[in-house]
Parts: C-alpha cells; structure tokens; sequence
C-alpha cells in the first residue's frame, strides 16, 4: 500500500468541532487544523454538513479532517479524514490514499499505535492524555509518560495529543515531544473561542 500524502502545514493547534458554522469559526480565528466531528446528521443532510465545512476551509490555512465519515470525505474531495480504530477494518485504505487524501488514525496503546503505523498515515493521535467528558473512551487516561514513548515509536509520523487538554496542562503535554494538541471542550466552551485559538497557538514558536 502507498504512504498517504504528507500534511501541507504542522497540525499545531487542532480544533474537532460539531458543525461545519464552528468549522467556519475555527477558520476565521486561524485555528492551523479543524476537525468535522458530527455525531447527529446522516445520509444528504450529513453530505451537505460536509460540503459546507470544505467550503470555510477552502483557501484557507486550515487543514479540514472529516471523521470517520470516509465515503463522503471521498467523493467531496475533503483534505482529509480522521478514522478510529473500529473503522481501520471498513475503510477503503487505497483509494483514500490515490486521492491524496491525508489521513489520521486514533491509537490508545503500544500495539494500535504499531496498527496505526502500518498504514503509513499523515498523523497518528494519541489518548486520552487525561480524563475527558466530550467522549466515553475505550481506555484509562494515558498520562504524559505514556504519550511521551508514543511519540517516540511513532518516528517521524507527526503526532496528535487529545483527551482533557487545557491551556494550563498545554505546555506539560508539548514538552514530551507531541507535534500538536487536539481540544474539543477548550475552544467549544470557551467564553471567547477565537481568544482561546490564538492563546494555544502562542504555545509554538514561529
């Protein structure tokens, strides 16, 4: 199977939203990645959900991951996809990968992470670094130490931290190496989302 393509830009700060307005909003504050998580819509209605978040990122420097929702991401042309575990068996790896389609896959131990690598994907993620509510997660919280032996087995696959992250557990997180953050709850319900990109976003050098 052929490498999926490279990330244009580093991942860095990593927004997964509900909606392709909150894509939109993501946008407009400069978030680096936005992922589509919509958990509701199905079938058309789902299809132009998707349409609409590829449109807020068109032209933009944002890097848009569809999840899970791989058939569809396909035929729209999405940038990207973002896929669990459960859907490494269904998916249809090499056509994702003719289209240039970069792909990211979730690990939560040494051995999905070894499942995840074999694919040669565009990133891996890595979690849930600590306790999270925005999602029931198969296993424990992770913690630091863990993550900082999954960024060294990932190699040079750029790597994704999510599950609990905060502004102030942000730089901890960083220093094992992680190339970017992933937050759900820390932009969603923020009292001012854009303000929290952009104080994420200062964590990283120029």
């Amino acid at each position: 199977m052929q490498p999926f393509s490279p990330i244009v830009r580093p991942l860095k700060f990593y927004a997964v939203v509900p909606d392709a307005d909150w894509v939109a909003c993501m946008v407009e504050a400069g978030a680096d990645t936005v992922q589509l998580r919509s958990k509701t819509l199905t079938g058309e209605a789902l299809r132009r959900e998707i349409r609409r978040a590829i449109a807020a990122t068109s032209g933009s420097h944002s890097q848009l991951f569809i999840n899970d929702h791989w058939q569809l991401a396909l035929e729209e042309g999405a940038y990207g996809v973002h896929l669990g575990q459960e859907d490494m068996d269904s998916a249809d790896f090499a056509a994702l990968a003719r289209a240039g389609i970069r792909l990211g896959l979730s690990t939560h131990d040494e051995a999905e992470m070894a499942r995840a690598l074999a694919v040669q994907p565009s990133y891996v993620a890595c979690g849930a670094v600590f306790a999270t509510h925005t999602k029931a997660m198969p296993t424990e919280p992770q913690g630091l130490d863990k993550l900082r032996r999954y960024v060294q087995q990932a190699g040079n696959t750029p790597t994704v931290a999510i599950g609990g992250i905060t502004l102030e557990n942000a730089p901890a997180v960083l220093a094992t190496g992680v190339s970017s953050l992933a937050v759900v709850s820390a932009v969603t319900h923020a009292p001012d989302p854009a303000a929290a990109v952009r104080a994420f976003q200062q964590l990283w050098p120029e």
